[in-house]
């Protein structure tokens, strides 16, 4: 029996039917990945570093899964290429991202994947969700817990908080997103 680890992934969309994609993204990630798996609600957010682009929703989701890190990095891969994920510049706009935030307590620093991710620290985006769906994260690189960060990004921050959105992700949504 393979083992199974608690994984944390972080989607977002800022073009067509934002609820669209990130609904079609959670259903494919509970069908195919996921199992407990579990939704935040949606945050919308400005995009990073003031793009002139339209804003974000974002969620994060988690459950157990026995792929093994690189698996899953490509099964999210193959999620977004699924949903038409076009990958024009850094942090441009886009359909739908997933990204994994943390593996159980597992490290990988290498070019193709780092585990945790390493901006989980600077994004209200992931903060907020994370600390909704895992108020006793901990931090396995800094070993501190999310309430903790969480604090800390407050008091250094100035930026505004993003809004939560009152629609609520439906895995039996079946529309498509366009």
């Amino acid at each position: 029996m393979s083992k199974s680890f608690l994984v944390h992934l972080s989607l977002g969309s800022n073009l067509g039917n934002r609820i669209g994609f990130l609904n079609l993204a959670c259903k494919k990630l509970s069908m195919m990945t996921l199992v407990n798996f579990r939704v935040s609600n949606i945050i919308e957010s400005k995009p990073l570093l003031n793009m002139n682009q339209p804003n974000y929703y974002n969620i994060v989701v988690c459950g157990s899964t026995s792929l093994t890190p690189f698996e899953l990095l490509k099964m999210c891969k193959q999620i977004e290429d699924s949903l038409g994920r076009e990958r024009l510049e850094k942090w441009g706009a886009r359909n739908i991202d997933l990204d994994i935030l943390s593996y159980g307590n597992v490290i990988i620093d290498t070019e193709e994947l780092k585990i945790p991710h390493p901006e989980i620290e600077y994004r209200s985006f992931v903060l907020i969700p994370l600390l909704e769906l895992s108020p006793n994260w901990k931090h396995p690189i800094k070993g501190i817990n999310i309430r903790s960060i969480w604090d800390s990004w407050q008091k250094s921050n100035k930026e505004s908080l993003p809004k939560i959105v009152k629609q609520k992700i439906n895995l039996n949504d079946h529309r498509l997103a366009k």
